[in-house]
């Protein structure tokens, strides 16, 4: 490994390490979740100020499997079995209704053209994967608020996936989706065989192996993963709806064993996407992300807030307006502004649109920017919503 390489990844790791304790630090004035500083440390670390970081391939492959590893950590969250039925009915209806929002309000500033596609789309997506461990970590995923959060989470990234793969990384739409649908259904029978009863051997195998170097089922999540990524990406896909999938097949095949066995893997896989590759990626993203750009754009820096108001305006009516199972005040209102957060496709969208010369990067930026902020205000402001009742989870007759 050349030594440019092995020193930004020092420098992205050492990183990664802060941000964690800056944010412990500053938790007596302020909560501010670690991947909005693992960003703006990415951002100091990067071409933009400091220099320090300079993606190349190596880089850039480690945080792109580390975004892979957020997906497949979303898909693993998703718990199809709980969300399934109401909850999931009411995300994909609130979902069209923040299309249908979003590309108006794209089609009245840039008409009729790719960047419409590229902006609507990323305002319609939601950051499940990254708000997830803030809203764990308050107890609010329990009861029906926290399956609201769950698909809303779900379909806002699933969705927004399925699009760019059909509208943005082909130029053959009909066929993207006969494809498309290959993929879902082959996904569907990877579910439906991991959900079956393991044989003994297998079962004997994942539990005594679970303490040992040999780690088989830590190795079978990651062959999934590879797996289903490289599967999407040879039938043309975007590669997140392979990882995304992935975390779905590896959920059925882990509830289909004992609970407590299910738990210990889950806490070795958030070792190591939240331990170490998702951070990677986060880091990666401030280095990536065009500030200069931005501040050298006074039309670009009037669109950052511009589109942080859009994110609660296309996210939060919806919510407000169908999930009528949560009381008003303060449920539905937390609910409202949890959905409006949006990072991780944000920054794979408006990637897209550059590099696809629809999309400005001083636009880019800002989208990225608004999508951080969100990230770093929503939660804050959701969760104290969210604790303002002493049964926050309570539903109306």
């Amino acid at each position: 490994m050349r030594i440019a390489t092995l020193t930004a990844v020092v420098a992205v790791a050492t990183a990664a390490a802060l941000a964690p304790l800056i944010a412990d630090r500053l938790r007596r004035w302020i909560t501010i979740p670690s991947v909005v500083l693992e960003i703006l440390l990415g951002i100091l670390l990067g071409p933009a100020l400091l220099s320090w970081v300079v993606e190349d391939d190596v880089i850039g492959f480690v945080a792109d499997f580390g975004l892979a590893m957020l997906m497949f950590l979303a898909g693993y969250e998703s718990e199809f079995r709980r969300i399934r039925g109401r909850p999931l009915r009411l995300a994909v209806l609130g979902w069209l209704a923040s299309v249908v929002l979003a590309l108006g309000v794209s089609v009245t500033f840039w008409g009729f053209s790719l960047a419409t596609m590229v902006v609507g789309l990323a305002l319609t997506t939601t950051a499940l994967g990254t708000i997830l461990p803030t809203v764990r970590d308050s107890g609010a995923l329990a009861g029906p608020f926290g399956a609201a959060v769950l698909a809303i989470g779900t379909v806002g990234e699933f969705a927004p996936i399925v699009a760019v793969s059909l509208m943005l990384t082909s130029d053959n739409p009909a066929h993207t989706t006969v494809v498309l649908l290959g993929f879902v259904a082959l996904a569907g029978l990877a579910a439906w065989q991991a959900s079956r009863r393991r044989s003994s051997r297998l079962t004997r195998l994942v539990t005594a192996t679970l303490g040992t170097s040999v780690q088989f089922v830590v190795r079978f999540a990651l062959l999934i993963v590879v797996a289903m990524v490289w599967v999407a990406g040879k039938l043309g896909l975007d590669v997140l709806l392979g990882a995304f999938a992935a975390g779905i097949v590896f959920r059925f095949f882990l509830d289909s064993g004992d609970r407590r066995e299910a738990e210990v893997v889950e806490s070795k896989l958030d070792a190591i996407g939240f331990g170490l590759l998702v951070p990677f990626f986060f880091v990666v993203s401030g280095v990536r992300f065009g500030l200069s750009a931005l501040v050298s754009d006074v039309g670009a820096l009037l669109l950052l807030p511009a589109f942080f108001a859009l994110f609660l305006v296309i996210h939060g009516v919806p919510v407000l307006l169908l999930q009528r199972q949560l009381p008003v005040w303060p449920a539905r209102s937390a609910l409202a502004v949890l959905s409006a957060t949006g990072l991780p496709l944000i920054v794979v969208i408006t990637t897209i649109g550059v590099e696809r010369n629809a999309l400005a990067p001083s636009t880019a930026a800002a989208l990225v920017g608004a999508g951080l902020l969100s990230v770093l205000i929503l939660p804050i402001v959701a969760m104290g919503l969210w604790r303002t009742s002493t049964q926050p989870t309570e539903v109306t007759p």
